[in-house]
């Protein structure tokens, strides 16, 4: 087998003595792959490489797939977060973990599933500030909350306080003052992250989420309007909870180390 060039690269600037052992140790951590039967490669070195960790997505997996998946990568790396996850998924998960000294939280209204073998992740000083028009967008918003809290952030929350009753949004927002960048997940014509990003001088995030029916449903007028905002914004796509929370955990944790 041909040797893996940028691992062979990394061993010969460190036998060179141009860099030190932790140096090239992190790099080849990060170079990390596991091969899971014949189904799955996991990217156990992306949270050296990226800065946030691999999270798997359950969406139309096979609950014995996603299971060996799971526990191998808890095993292994000593943290699993599995998002969107059914209710038979959590229960074969949770049975394979039975045994193994892995715990298996799950997380509603998210549908997020976090195994563990350890302690929770180091807090990083991030503040990330979570924010919902409605209840019905919370289940998009604890998927993001989630995964800023597992890239070491705190997260904040204010939830239902949108347009239609604009006057809940101000006493919300002064405890959330100080967060390092704001997620405003709205669904119906996804007015909320526009209003948001008129009162603080922080960054903000509008999550489109599919909430809404008829003529531009399912998100997708909450989208365009987030995408025409008058006031400056970033959109992820409709219901990316994980993309929000790991885009807003890096702003914040990009702060924290100036």
């Amino acid at each position: 087998m041909r040797a893996n060039p940028v691992l062979s690269s990394v061993l010969e600037r460190y036998k060179n003595g141009e860099i030190p052992l932790d140096d090239a140790a992190q790099e080849i951590e990060g170079l990390r792959l596991e091969r899971v039967g014949d189904f799955a490669c996991l990217d156990l070195g992306r949270a050296v490489r990226c800065g946030m960790p691999e999270v798997v997505l359950a969406e139309g997996k096979d609950p014995e797939h996603l299971a060996e998946i799971a526990v191998r990568h808890a095993e292994t790396s000593g943290r699993c977060v599995v998002t969107r996850v059914t209710p038979e998924q959590v229960s074969v998960v949770q049975a394979r973990c039975t045994g193994k000294g892995i715990t298996a939280e799950y997380r509603t209204p998210a549908q997020v599933l976090v195994l563990s073998t350890g302690p929770a992740p180091e807090p990083t000083g991030g503040i990330v500030a979570v924010i919902t028009a409605g209840t019905s967008d919370i289940r998009v918003a604890e998927e993001a909350k989630i995964i800023a809290e597992e890239m070491g952030c705190t997260v904040r929350t204010a939830y239902d306080v949108g347009a239609a009753g604009i006057h809940r949004l101000f006493p919300a927002l002064k405890p959330l003052l100080d967060a390092d960048v704001f997620v405003v997940c709205a669904g119906r014509e996804g007015t909320l992250p526009a209003v948001v990003a008129g009162l603080v001088d922080k960054p903000v995030l509008g999550v489109p989420v599919s909430t809404g029916y008829g003529y531009m449903g399912e998100g997708r007028a909450a989208l365009a309007s987030m995408l025409q905002s008058c006031s400056v914004i970033a959109v992820v796509n409709i219901d990316a909870g994980f993309t929000a929370g790991a885009f807003a955990a890096r702003v914040a944790n990009a702060g924290e180390k100036k």
